[in-house]
């Protein structure tokens, strides 16, 4: 034998079976026994850990984001109710002036100029309080509502129902949807 065919014989010949190319090669894997498995355990819980926190900061923030918006509105809705009753306060003491206002005119002479002036300065004052939300509450001829009328005087009348306002005394007034000052009204007996 040559001394090649006697090198080839003592070299082991490499397998080329499919069997042996899908034999794990050895070497850092994640084997059950490898140091990789610990380390990516590690990393799983800190970032369950993390989403978790996260969760819990952004609940909280949606929370701290309600309260404020309610908080808004409960502020918004206390500055209105505020300046309703501001509004409501102011006005409420000029109504006896529109009150006298009104029967002098209603008793006026006729053949007097300034009048007519002194009708213009009670038709501007009454617009500007009806463009504060001011209303006239309607009761003549209305059935008796202790909410919007106060009775000071029962009648009998033969014109009327039982309970039905016979006259006003007094107009009562609204501003919005509140009551300022009741109507003072005769009431059918």
């Amino acid at each position: 034998m040559s001394k090649k065919e006697k090198l080839h014989q003592s070299e082991p010949e490499a397998e080329s079976t499919p069997e042996a190319a899908a034999a794990p090669v050895a070497g850092p894997g994640p084997e059950a026994g490898s140091d990789i498995y610990p380390a990516f355990a590690e990393l799983e819980k800190h970032l369950a850990e993390a989403e978790s926190q996260a969760a819990e900061y952004k609940d909280g923030w949606q929370r701290s984001a309600a309260d404020f918006q309610n908080y808004r509105r409960r502020v918004e809705a206390e500055k209105a109710e505020t300046y309703q009753n501001a509004v409501g306060s102011i006005i409420k003491r000029y109504l006896p002036i529109l009150d006298d206002m009104e029967r002098a005119l209603a008793t006026r002479p006729a053949d007097l100029a300034w009048v007519d002036g002194i009708e213009l300065i009670f038709r501007k004052l009454q617009f500007i309080l009806e463009s504060e939300g001011l209303k006239r509450i309607e009761a003549e001829g209305q059935m008796f509502d202790p909410n919007f009328h106060e009775a000071i005087l029962q009648e009998p009348s033969e014109d009327h129902e039982s309970g039905q306002i016979i006259a006003i005394v007094q107009n009562g007034y609204m501003l919005g949807e509140r009551v300022i000052r009741p109507a003072l009204v005769r009431v059918a007996q």
